[in-house]
């Protein structure tokens, strides 16, 4: 089946109201937030719920519907477009404020875990939860001080306790987005949860990771620490101990058995397969929006680019502007590529990745190069250009580094294993 360029209605139908939000609620509120760092903007929280809710969505993370088809059998059976909608809706998220974006309430990256390793029940049960009344967070937290991109090497135990069936959890998991929201602020919001990576088996290796979904609020559990970050500041990062913490059986998602595969860690995998893409997206956003803010101050000044001419007669700044659009486009259409692969069922490790990293470098290239042209004005702490240079930085960083995703392409294009090509 082949790629449409043209923008699909539930795209297009959301446009103006999330440009709407991302000016009056994010982008008027960008430096405050990025000053008072850690304080939650309730009102955009509480706003963006009930918005959500009114449209029938109960979060930002894409759900199984179906073959697409709206139960009318005389229509030509398409599949959806879950992923596509969604990584329109950060693009234009993150263009207001990529931090905001990221306070957005829904599953998140804890969402996108159980949705790539659960097994159907535990997407309902725990899915399900992002419509009620309240807003809800959810978080994944896969990273260690002795396991960063090397996400094999966690040392998370979790041990079952073949007396009250429960696993038992041991560990610490740091840089987790998002985490406080999901785990100690659910007095004020709807029940989260976060979804920890853990070896049932360290012998096993690879074979013994599993996810397990630990409700908020869980004794055992608690927020450590909140980092003080560079960029995308109003959104909190958070380490979280885990000590002799007791979860359910049930709450291990997927098989409970260690077998001669690697499902779990497949299972980890596939969570970012689905939302490296969006990552991008969001990233592309905030390039977006420095883009955007450079041509209009050009403009103010009485420069116009004067697209058609050919290069050797354009001005130096004309040719940095152009760049930077063709840059920025091409980034786009690789994350289109990868989000309706994973809409078509498609695998797409190699081109998630891809997108990643195309993203990173050209979010990170883009805005460095508009506090550049900008000069005082974009390093000047009187507009948001500075601000965006922080916060484009973290595409390349989370998520899978630049240079992880690196790897993966190559290994994808070559064939080799991760024991062939480190």
């Amino acid at each position: 089946m082949p790629i449409e360029f043209e923008t699909p209605k539930p795209i297009a139908q959301t446009q103006f109201v999330l440009k709407t939000v991302a000016e009056e609620m994010m982008r008027s509120k960008s430096r405050y937030f990025d000053e008072h760092e850690h304080e939650i903007p309730w009102d955009y929280i509480e706003f963006m719920h009930t918005a959500m809710k009114a449209m029938g969505v109960g979060s930002l993370a894409p759900k199984e519907k179906g073959n697409g088809h709206d139960g009318d059998e005389k229509k030509e059976k398409r599949p959806p477009i879950a992923y596509q909608v969604l990584a329109s809706q950060i693009e234009a998220l993150a263009w207001g404020d990529v931090g905001f974006y990221l306070v957005t309430p829904g599953g998140g990256l804890g969402a996108a875990a159980v949705q790539a390793a659960g097994t159907p029940e535990q997407r309902a049960k725990f899915l399900a939860r992002f419509a009620e009344e309240k807003p809800t967070f959810a978080a994944m937290c896969m990273t260690e001080a002795g396991a960063g991109s090397d996400t094999a090497s966690i040392r998370t135990r979790a041990i079952l306790d073949e007396k009250t069936n429960e696993w038992v959890l041991n560990g610490e998991k740091i840089f987790v987005t998002g985490g406080d929201k999901s785990f100690t602020e659910y007095e004020k919001l709807g029940k989260g949860f976060i979804v920890v990576w853990a070896s049932i088996d360290p012998s096993a290796g690879r074979a013994g990771m599993r996810a397990f979904v630990i409700e908020a609020g869980t004794p055992g559990v608690r927020v450590t620490k909140l980092e003080h970050k560079l960029g995308i500041r109003v959104s909190d990062t958070a380490s979280i101990s885990l000590v002799d913490a007791r979860v359910p059986f049930d709450h291990i998602l997927g098989s409970p058995t260690v077998e001669k595969t690697t499902t779990g860690f497949k299972g980890a995998m596939a969570t970012f397969d689905a939302t490296r893409p969006l990552v991008a997206a969001s990233g592309l956003g905030v390039a977006r929006a420095a883009l955007e803010f450079l041509k209009e101050k050009l403009t103010e000044h009485g420069v116009q680019v004067r697209y058609g001419l050919p290069r050797q007669k354009l001005t130096n700044i004309e040719r940095e502007v152009i760049d930077m659009e063709i840059m920025l486009k091409s980034a786009w259409l690789m994350v289109i590529k990868a989000v309706w692969m994973a809409d078509n069922r498609k695998p797409n490790a190699l081109e998630s990745s891809m997108s990643k990293v195309k993203a990173g470098d050209v979010g990170t290239k883009i805005t460095q190069k508009v506090v550049e042209i900008l000069g005082p004005l974009g390093y000047s702490r009187e507009f948001l250009a500075e601000k965006w240079f922080r916060d484009a930085k973290i595409t390349d960083i989370y998520e899978g580094t630049g240079q992880i995703n690196r790897l993966v392409v190559a290994r994808q294009i070559l064939d080799y294993s991760g024991k062939d090509l480190r």
